[in-house]
């Protein structure tokens, strides 16, 4: 619906993901694998905002997220078992969305109807979450909506806190 053609899962079982070695060895292959020069990542910190605490399997991925980047570009760590995948340094900038502590905004007020329509066919997820607020796709439209407001006094907008590399 977005134009994404390719998804790759590193199958960590979702809810059980743990900080550690496996984790960014298996990011910084996949990082050698698309050799980005950004990485879009979700936030890492241990909390959403004030009183709103982050789960572990969004904190652990983010911080290894960030930790692969430099491992991606060093031949040293984690050598490509395969020896097809040379080293990586070109990642230039990661994109914390969702973070409590953001540095930028982005206007999407253009693609908040693309946005939502491309959520709503996570159906697996969104069955998922059962009574969850974020269950309703159109949760999103206000989020973007109330972000867009507070960052630019109007329209919709991406939060998000820049690390540049």
């Amino acid at each position: 619906m977005v134009g994404v053609t390719t998804v790759e899962f590193l199958d960590h079982r979702d809810g059980t993901i743990e900080l550690g070695l496996r984790l960014r060895q298996d990011i910084a292959l996949a990082i050698r694998r698309h050799r980005p020069d950004t990485l879009l990542l979700f936030n890492h910190r241990e909390t959403w905002g004030p009183g709103r605490l982050n789960s572990p399997d969004h904190r652990h991925v983010g911080q290894a997220a960030l930790e692969a980047i430099g491992d991606a570009g060093n031949r040293w760590i984690f050598p490509d078992p395969g020896g097809g995948l040379p080293p990586h340094a070109g990642v230039q900038e990661a994109l914390i969305c969702g973070s409590p502590q953001p540095t930028h905004a982005a206007d999407v007020t253009e693609d908040v109807d693309l946005a939502v329509a491309s959520l709503s066919e996570h159906r697996a997820y969104l069955e998922g979450l059962g009574d969850h607020p974020m269950a309703d796709p159109e949760v999103l439209r206000d989020w973007l909506e109330l972000a867009g407001r507070q960052a630019q006094g109007r329209g919709a907008a991406v939060t998000f806190e820049l690390f540049s590399f």
